[in-house]
């Protein structure tokens, strides 16, 4: 595969929905507002911040959309999202979000380190597809991480399998940011 290098905005929070053939909803354009609004703080190109750094940045923008915001990795403090439900509608499985829209249609993730060199936003995008009544993933990866863009080659990877049209994903939307 061949990746292009996608030009993109100089701003420090880049973003692209994909599918590409629809524009954002005024839901997914308040969350890249609320990226926008602590871009200063958690721009990669002169920051190392975590990803629970960037999360808790944003968590009191997200709090005022009404998301629920993960406050640690504690099992008490993480967001479950159901997966499987089993007699009596007990939740056999589950995997965690980020954060997660009042409604549970829309999920957040924020990788930092391990986005592109673990595949862990592939992971991502397997659990989101996953869980219940979720419709959207909101992807943010860092635009500067070693000596690589994880917002560009998660960009060029989404390309791929949306213009390919080979895997058909159960999800409206994926929002891809890069701080």
């Amino acid at each position: 595969m061949h990746s292009k290098t996608i030009q993109y905005n100089h701003a420090m929070i880049s973003f692209q929905f994909f599918p590409r053939s629809r524009g954002v909803s005024k839901e997914i354009k308040e969350i890249i507002d609320a990226f926008k609004s602590v871009e200063k703080d958690i721009d990669s190109s002169t920051t190392n911040l975590e990803s629970n750094a960037v999360l808790s940045l944003l968590k009191p923008h997200l709090e005022t959309l009404k998301f629920k915001v993960e406050t640690s990795k504690r099992a008490s403090e993480k967001i479950d999202v159901p997966v499987l439900f089993g007699e009596d509608n007990r939740i056999d499985k589950s995997f965690y979000a980020d954060a997660l829209s009042k409604d549970g249609k829309i999920v957040i993730e924020v990788e930092a380190g391990r986005a592109t060199e673990n595949n862990q936003f592939l992971k991502d995008i397997f659990e989101a597809c996953m869980m219940f009544d979720v419709e959207y993933l909101v992807l943010a990866v860092r635009k500067t991480y070693r000596t690589h863009n994880d917002f560009e080659r998660c960009y060029n990877f989404l390309e791929t399998l949306y213009i390919s049209n080979r895997l058909q994903l159960p999800l409206k939307g994926i929002l891809l940011i890069g701080y």
